[in-house]
């Protein structure tokens, strides 16, 4: 099913159906992105890296805030969401490599 802009949706159950078939859509995105963080665990170490690098961290939110900005959706929730997942994900990779803390 191709997605209707929003606007020629006649219908709530129409409507439904769409959005759960966008969520559909993200989860397999996640699902993906969460693989590559587990590579990431899995290439960390042998370049010496730990799971947590703040840099990264800072740019990947700014860089979201940024996107969410250009594409109309609001910054600050996305920043807020991207935090919340990769929070997670460093965490996932913690369970990996340890947090580089002795």
């Amino acid at each position: 099913m191709t997605l209707k802009p929003p606007k020629d949706i006649a219908t709530m159950a129409e409507l439904r159906q769409q959005i759960d078939q966008i969520d559909r859509k993200l989860i397999a995105l996640l699902a993906t992105r969460q693989s590559h963080v587990d590579r990431a665990a899995e290439l960390k170490p042998g370049e010496g890296m730990v799971a947590r690098i703040e840099t990264r961290v800072s740019e990947v939110l700014d860089r979201v805030a940024q996107s969410a900005q250009e594409a109309g959706f609001d910054p600050d929730l996305a920043r807020g969401m991207w935090s919340q997942m990769i929070e997670a994900m460093i965490a996932r990779e913690e369970r990996v490599i340890g947090t580089g803390e002795e």
